[in-house]
């Protein structure tokens, strides 16, 4: 078991006294700090490339909001009643034996080239990304409308970002290691604030960078479609300190040396170094050239930028290809509420037929199939790790609404490159896809099974704010089915 040593009460680098008297009681043996390090970790994780350990160089996560439909996706129950199976027909795929929605015609000629789950399974039908993308032990609805819970486990990306941080240096590098896309989760919508990608009690300094999109949607929904000149442009994160602009950075490069005196007073403070952390990520984006030429779109040929087509989606996977290209680590793009009160996104409680034939199944056709040609052609897709989920799934039968209500039973999910088995399907869901008969997989299966492909080992413990060392995903475990 590895231990990310991250206390008030162990040394600046991580190292507790214990620590410290074993490496010298090896260095009188002959070997030194740095053979202890080494000794450590291969002590604690699998050799790279056993299982897949460590195959995957980046991840990108698509992540739909609200709960993707089963039955109109990847798991289409055909020959059950009319008010269970819907309005729309299966289709074959390039996978033998495999058939999925007639509306995602494009990804039916590349399933080959992926994993689909069929028995994604948990017991928490609420709107959960803090539950399906941190690890945390349990899910209520107070936690997932507070980001900054003290019960929050962190992000993955978050997590990822601290430990390639560890292993690299605090210098903030030419991109940011931990981006997600197009806004911070639930900003452009009413009246929620929800919890999901944040730095749990790593601190808000650990919130991925998000970006903002800029430009113009003439349907009226930047899902449904944008134009060519629409953009991504990062912003700072603002909660540790709201007052911080990039203009004032641009204007102040001197801020940090003005903080020091208060810094020396409350050595130790999260808080402080939150705001330190963020600061020093706000200036590299700033002054980053590579940061302005990633997030230029117009870089791209107008034909490779509609193959992932022209929303506000699409352009986020094509972006998100764009940054893990030139090194960051983990990109996350997000499929959000936009708004609407409640019923936006995939969260199809009403006129369901009508939103996913509209909007989110041609939506994420165009993609996701845009997203597995391009990296595929640029060989990136065997270290890139592609996972598309949602928190759950929706009801077997129809309600009087047209529409499909929350259902955490049984749901898909898919998943591709960096270690994946490619053409495969992982579990079966009973007659009417809604209890899992074979092969239950959880969220935190997915979470473990990531950090296992990058190359880190599950049973790494992370620290808290009180000091007590927490496993990275409790309950979670690496599934070998998934792995190539």
């Amino acid at each position: 078991m590895l231990r990310i040593l991250g206390s008030h009460k162990r040394a600046c680098d991580g190292l507790s006294r214990r620590d410290f008297l074993t490496a010298g009681a090896l260095g009188m043996g002959g070997l030194g700090l740095a053979d202890f390090f080494r000794l450590r970790e291969a002590q604690a994780a699998p050799a790279t490339g056993a299982n897949g350990f460590g195959q995957a160089k980046s991840v990108i996560l698509l992540y739909l909001y609200g709960a993707a439909s089963q039955h109109e996706t990847f798991d289409p129950k055909p020959d059950a009643p009319e008010n269970i199976r819907g309005p729309f027909q299966p289709i074959d795929t390039s996978l033998p034996g495999l058939r999925i929605c007639e509306h995602l015609p494009r990804l039916a000629q590349r399933m080959h080239m992926v994993t689909a789950i069929r028995s994604m399974s948990h017991k928490f039908p609420i709107h959960n990304a803090a539950y399906t993308l941190t690890g945390n032990p349990e899910c209520d609805i107070p936690m997932e409308l507070n980001p900054r819970d003290e019960r929050h486990w962190p992000f993955i990306g978050s997590v990822v970002e601290l430990l390639d941080e560890r292993n690299s240096g605090p210098e903030p590098p030419d991109l940011p290691r931990n981006v997600c896309m197009p806004w911070r989760l639930s900003s452009r919508s009413k009246p929620h604030r929800r919890a999901g990608p944040f730095g749990g009690f790593l601190g808000a300094g650990y919130d991925p960078v998000y970006t903002e999109f800029l430009g113009k949607w003439p349907k009226g929904d930047p899902y449904r479609g944008v134009t060519a000149d629409s953009h991504f442009q990062f912003t700072p994160n603002s909660e540790p300190q709201p007052d911080i602009t990039l203009d004032r950075l641009r204007r102040r490069k001197g801020l940090l040396s003005q903080l020091d005196d208060e810094r020396r007073r409350l050595e130790g403070s999260a808080a402080v170094r939150s705001y330190d952390r963020a600061q020093q990520i706000a200036l590299a984006l700033v002054t980053s050239e590579k940061v302005r030429e990633a997030l230029d779109l117009s870089n791209e040929r107008r034909a490779l930028r509609e193959s992932y087509g022209m929303t506000l989606f699409g352009q986020g996977a094509l972006a998100a290809r764009r940054l893990i290209e030139r090194g960051t680590k983990f990109a996350t793009v997000i499929w959000d509420e936009f708004n609407q009160s409640c019923i936006s996104g995939w969260d199809t409680h009403v006129r369901h037929p009508e939103r996913l034939t509209g909007e989110l199944l041609p939506g994420l056709d165009m993609a996701l199939s845009g997203l597995l040609d391009d990296l595929q052609d640029r060989g990136l897709l065997d270290e890139t790790l592609v996972l598309c989920v949602t928190e759950h799934g929706r009801t077997p039968k129809i309600n009087g609404a047209a529409g499909r209500d929350h259902w955490s039973e049984s749901y898909c999910g898919l998943l591709a490159g960096g270690g994946i088995k490619r053409g495969a399907v992982i579990g079966r869901s009973d007659a009417h896809a809604a209890f899992v008969e074979e092969h239950p997989v959880s969220p935190k299966d997915i979470l473990a099974t990531t950090y296992h492909l990058l190359g880190i080992d599950p049973s790494t413990e992370i620290y808290d704010k009180l000091d007590r060392p927490l496993p990275l995903v409790p309950g979670g475990k690496v599934d070998p089915a998934l792995l190539a």
